[in-house]
């Protein structure tokens, strides 16, 4: 049995709380928030505290709190030599403080309050300071994902990076899509089954086997004619700097 606790209860550490609970391999010991939460059925038997110096005993604490706190907040637990992690994909190990032994519990994924999600598939990133911690924390992710996978702090930085590009980027990419059908009176429903099939085919194909479009096949009238359509807007720079880019794949 793996003891765990919560310290913080945002998107991610709010979402693995939800899964790891119903595992029974995991003892779900605390959560911790600064700001008091009621946690609903049938969670509410879960010990809850706001108050650091009752953080209990646990195999594992878990820190899921925006990345320029996690440095401080870690360095304010009041015990020492325990394994102590954090969900971020941007923070290195070292962030957190040597008091404790650092880990890295990274679920590669984006987390939104009101979807839940099947963590069957989620790439679990691990490192840790020893081995024998990396092993626990693989047992940990094993217990929800049957994706758990070693990687560095360097190259974690590196693959949130690509993260923010492949979601991020493109859900602002969709909000744009979304404002200029909004104008004509359309339906962003409509524009689904084509965002959903670009999706399926990185399934088969490389994602430059899967580029199609007016850039990539230089087609000038149309590119002009979109930019015509756009009658300056801000979305003017995006769809220019976009199209060059791609005409040079």
């Amino acid at each position: 049995m793996i003891n765990v606790v919560f310290l913080g209860f945002g998107n991610v550490n709010s979402h693995l709380f939800d899964a790891l609970y119903k595992r029974k391999e995991v003892a779900v010991k605390q959560v911790f928030n600064r700001n008091y939460i009621k946690l609903i059925s049938p969670y509410e038997n879960i010990p809850f505290t706001d108050d650091v110096s009752k953080i209990e005993d646990a195999d594992v604490y878990i820190i899921g709190i925006p990345d320029d706190a996690i440095s401080a907040f870690s360095e304010s637990m009041p015990f020492q030599n325990r394994l102590v992690v954090h969900t971020s994909g941007g923070v290195a190990m070292d962030a957190l403080s040597n008091k404790n032994r650092g880990g890295i519990f990274y679920p590669l994924q984006t987390f939104s309050k009101q979807r839940k999600v099947d963590f069957k598939n989620i790439p679990i990133c691990i490192e840790a300071e020893n081995s024998k911690d990396l092993k626990l924390l693989r047992s940990l992710g094993e217990t929800i994902s049957g994706n758990v996978v070693e990687i560095s702090s360097e190259k974690r930085a590196k693959l949130h990076l690509a993260a923010v590009f492949v979601n991020n980027f493109v859900n602002h990419l969709y909000q744009i899509g979304s404002e200029i059908l909004d104008k004509e009176s359309l339906p962003f429903d409509l524009l689904k089954p084509l965002i959903l099939e670009t999706a399926s085919k990185i399934e088969t194909l490389s994602p430059n086997e899967a580029q199609t479009g007016p850039a990539k096949r230089n087609d000038i009238k149309t590119i002009e004619k979109h930019l015509h359509l756009l009658d300056d807007s801000e979305y003017v720079k995006f769809y220019e700097l976009f199209t060059e880019a791609l005409k040079k794949v």
